[in-house]
């Protein structure tokens, strides 16, 4: 399993960010191939972090390019800081 996990500064109105990512993000990334598992995660503070999980790298790839232009497209004034981008593979679970 691969993940990627992005981290938001600066988010003005998490409660309505919250709401744009599950109506419209995540019928995304279930759309993508190898789709395991998506997480948005409200840290307080203005901080929110995604973490999202595929079988495969393409599919970590295809989600990144995906909240890219989401952001870009619906978020953008609700996150005014491009994100903290780490990705790679799944090396312990439980």
């Amino acid at each position: 399993m691969y993940a990627a996990v992005r981290r938001y500064e600066g988010v003005t109105d998490a409660a309505e960010a919250a709401r744009l990512v599950n109506e419209g993000f995540v019928p995304l990334m279930r759309q993508v191939s190898g789709f395991v598992a998506y997480y948005w995660i409200d840290a307080g503070d203005g901080v929110m972090v995604s973490t999202s999980v595929f079988r495969d790298q393409a599919g970590v790839d295809e989600s990144i390019s995906r909240a890219a232009h989401f952001v870009r497209d619906s978020l953008a004034s609700l996150l005014p800081h491009p994100p903290q981008v780490m990705a790679g593979e799944v090396v312990a679970s439980a």
